[in-house]
């Protein structure tokens, strides 16, 4: 057979062994020195795994791995506050499980029974950090739903202990405490690397079926507080100032009775001085009281007239208190 060519005219192409080798060399060390650096964002820490085993934690930079997956990296932030939602969820979120994707999930999070067999809707936000990153990683498979599932549980027993209506108005305060101290116990004891920060409870309400009812309710309650505000505010008002004239008319009484008291004292004081003297000289004393008596007691009547027993008329002196005559005015002119 004739050796036949379908393109005579195409050269040829000799394959060189070691100059592939040699590319595919360079080729695997770029791949390695590219794959081998990589940097901690300031935030987080690095979790270096080699051949699946803990190796090291590195801290925010740039920092060198064995390449082709012998070294692995898990980038956990530990300086930044996180938060899962229940019951609502906040559009945006970079977590993923910040909070429940399907809106049957979020309504199933929020109805909880109350301890008297009552339904609430609760919503609430669970803020937390992550304390260790090692623990974090390989204490569970996945953190963040359990921890979720945690915060639920929780929340629904402490929900549970309580009646509908320390649900909806006293108990917040209380429940959000209460359900932060349990949270932290779990985690505590079952060493998931993160540190419950707080627990802050969102809206609550009743059920929509009944909620025009408990709008009600706290209507009424809302007037009743207020007319006992309002019965208050008077009552402080009143009671003062009757307290203040009742004071008031008590020292005016004491000092009327210390006034007469001190009267009477002097009084006594005199009548006894007076007493003494007439021991010493009754027939003295009685003229001068006479005397004393009478000129207290004429100097009130008008238009007297005192003359001696021995006087054998009063006519001359009746003359001493006539009037002055009256003038009588002219008759007017004509």
């Amino acid at each position: 057979m004739s050796d036949i060519r379908p393109f005579p005219n195409a050269p040829q192409i000799k394959l060189d062994p070691r100059r592939i080798l040699i590319g595919f060399g360079v080729l695997m060390i770029a791949i390695g020195l590219f794959s081998g650096i990589y940097q901690v964002p300031a935030e987080s820490v690095a979790v270096v795994q080699r051949f699946g085993g803990y190796l090291k934690t590195e801290d925010p930079g740039l920092h060198i791995k064995l390449p082709w997956g012998i070294d692995q990296i898990t980038l956990v932030e530990v300086l930044r506050q996180q938060k899962l939602e229940f019951g609502f969820g906040t559009r945006g979120a970079t977590n993923p499980y910040q909070y429940s994707q399907d809106y049957r999930d979020q309504e199933e999070e929020k109805n909880m029974v109350t301890g008297d067999l009552n339904t609430a809707l609760v919503e609430w936000v669970v803020q937390y950090h992550i304390s260790d990153p090692v623990a974090y990683v390989f204490n569970f498979r996945e953190p963040l739903p359990t921890l979720r599932d945690l915060s639920q549980a929780v929340m629904r027993e402490v929900v549970g202990d309580r009646t509908v209506d320390e649900v909806l108005t006293i108990g917040r305060q209380e429940m959000e405490t209460k359900c932060a101290e349990r949270l932290r116990e779990l985690v505590i004891a079952l060493s998931m690397g993160v540190r419950i920060d707080q627990i802050q409870l969102g809206n609550i309400n009743p059920p929509a079926d009944v909620q025009a009812s408990f709008s009600d309710v706290n209507r009424a309650k809302q007037e009743k507080e207020s007319t006992i505000n309002k019965a208050s505010g008077e009552y402080y008002q009143i009671i003062p100032r009757a307290k203040g004239e009742a004071d008031q008319k008590i020292k005016a009484a004491e000092g009327y009775v210390a006034k007469r008291v001190n009267e009477a004292e002097g009084d006594a004081a005199r009548f006894k001085s007076v007493l003494a003297e007439y021991l010493k000289a009754p027939e003295v004393t009685k003229q001068r009281l006479y005397l004393e008596t009478m000129s207290e007691v004429l100097a009130q009547v008008p238009g007297k007239i005192i003359l001696d027993e021995k006087a054998s008329s009063f006519l001359p002196l009746m003359n001493l208190r006539q009037a002055a005559p009256q003038k009588i005015p002219a008759p007017a002119a004509r």
